[in-house]
C-alpha cells in the first residue's frame, strides 16, 4: 500500500513537471525575449498560451503536498524543517510570478508592464531552479530523517545546483516546445522560427549538462548514480531517444506530435530519477514504508486519489482543448 501511495504521489510529480515546468518556462523565455519593441510579439504569444492555464497547473503542486504530508508525514516534517528556505523562495517565487503576470497584462503603461514583466520572468527562473535544488538534496540524502537538517549546505551543494540548473532548463525547453506548436497553430511562422531555435538551443544545453552532470552524481551522489546508471537506464535511454527525436522535428518542422516526443523525454527521466530512489523516500536512510502512515489513512488518500481522477483530470483536459482550440484565447 505505502509503495502505491508513492507512486500516486511520483504522478503528481510528473503532472507538475510538465505542465507547471511548460509555464515556468515560458517565463524564462519572457525574461530573454528582448526590449519592449522587440519581444512583443513573443510576450503575447506567451500571454495567450499561458493566460488561460496558469493558475490550474498548480493544482498539480497542491496535489502533491496532500499526498506528501498526509501519506509519509515523517518525511514531509523532515524535508519543511531542513529545506524551508527553498521551500520558501519557491513559494514567494509562485505569487509573485501570479502577480507579475496578472498585473502586466492590466497595466496599460509601458514602465509598469515592464515592472511586473521583471517580477514575472525573474520568479518564473528562481522557482524551477528552487524545485530542482530540493529534488537534489533529498536524492543525495541531505534531508535526515528526523528533520531540522542543515538550511544552507543540504541545498547548496552541487548535487542540488545540477538539480536547480536542469529543472530551469527542462522547464525552457518544454515552453520552446509548446510555443513552437502554439505558433504553428496561430499561423505565426516568425514565431515559429524564434521559438524552434530557442527549443534547439534549449535542448542542446539540457543534453550538456545532462552529460557533465553524470560526473557531479559520481563525485556527490554515488549511489543515486550507481542506480541511475543500472536500474533507471532503460528510462534515461528512452528519454534521450525522445529528447533526440524532438529536435529532429523541431528541425524539419513537423510539429504534429511535438508536444508528445518533448513531454515524453521529460517524464521519463523524471521516472529515472523515481526508479533510482526507490525504495527511499529520503537519500538512503529513510525507506517508503517506514515513512508511511498507518494503512487506514493511505486506504483514505487512495479515495482521493480515485476522486482526482473522475473529477480533476477531465476538467482539466476540458480546459487544455478548449485552450487549444482557440476558443480562451480568443477572450485574452
Amino acid at each position: 500500500m505505502s509503495d502505491a501511495i508513492a507512486v500516486i504521489l511520483f504522478v503528481g510529480v510528473i503532472a507538475y513537471a510538465l505542465f507547471g515546468g511548460a509555464d515556468f518556462g515560458a517565463g524564462f523565455w519572457d525574461l530573454t525575449g528582448g526590449g519592449a519593441a522587440r519581444g512583443s510579439r513573443s510576450r503575447h504569444l506567451i500571454d495567450l498560451t499561458v493566460g488561460p492555464v496558469w493558475e490550474a497547473n498548480h493544482t498539480w503542486l497542491i496535489y502533491c503536498l496532500v499526498v506528501l504530508w498526509s501519506g509519509f508525514p515523517a518525511a514531509f516534517a523532515a524535508i519543511t524543517t531542513t529545506l524551508y528556505i527553498p521551500l520558501g523562495l519557491a513559494a514567494l517565487g509562485i505569487v509573485l510570478r501570479g502577480a507579475g503576470f496578472a498585473f502586466r497584462k492590466e497595466s496599460m503603461r509601458t514602465p509598469e508592464q515592464r515592472v511586473y514583466g521583471v517580477f514575472f520572468a525573474l520568479s518564473s527562473v528562481v522557482t524551477p531552479y528552487c524545485f530542482g535544488s530540493l529534488a537534489g538534496a533529498i536524492a543525495s540524502g541531505r534531508v535526515p530523517t528526523g528533520g531540522k537538517g542543515d538550511p544552507l549546505g543540504s541545498w547548496l551543494n552541487p548535487t542540488s545546483v545540477l538539480g536547480g540548473v536542469l529543472a530551469v532548463l527542462v522547464c525552457s525547453y518544454l515552453a520552446a516546445v509548446f510555443l513552437t506548436a502554439a505558433a504553428r497553430q496561430t499561423g505565426s511562422p516568425a514565431l515559429e522560427a524564434w521559438f524552434s531555435r530557442r527549443a534547439l538551443l534549449a535542448g542542446a544545453a539540457t543534453g550538456l549538462v545532462g552529460l557533465a552532470g553524470i560526473f557531479v552524481l559520481q563525485a556527490d551522489s554515488p549511489r543515486l548514480f550507481h542506480e541511475l546508471s543500472h536500474r533507471g537506464l532503460p528510462l534515461l535511454i528512452i528519454s534521450a531517444l525522445s529528447g533526440l527525436a524532438t529536435l529532429f522535428l523541431l528541425k524539419t518542422g513537423r510539429t504534429g506530435v511535438l508536444r508528445m516526443s518533448a513531454a515524453l523525454a521529460v517524464a521519463a527521466v523524471v521516472c529515472g530519477w523515481g526508479v533510482a530512489q526507490y525504495p527511499y523516500l529520503l537519500g538512503t536512510h529513510l525507506s517508503i514504508s517506514a515513512a508511511a502512515s498507518p494503512t487506514p489513512t493511505l486506504w483514505v488518500l487512495v479515495g482521493v486519489a480515485g476522486a482526482a481522477v473522475l473529477l480533476i483530470v477531465p476538467s482539466l483536459a476540458f480546459l487544455y482543448v478548449l485552450h487549444n482550440r482557440g476558443r480562451l484565447g480568443a477572450r485574452e
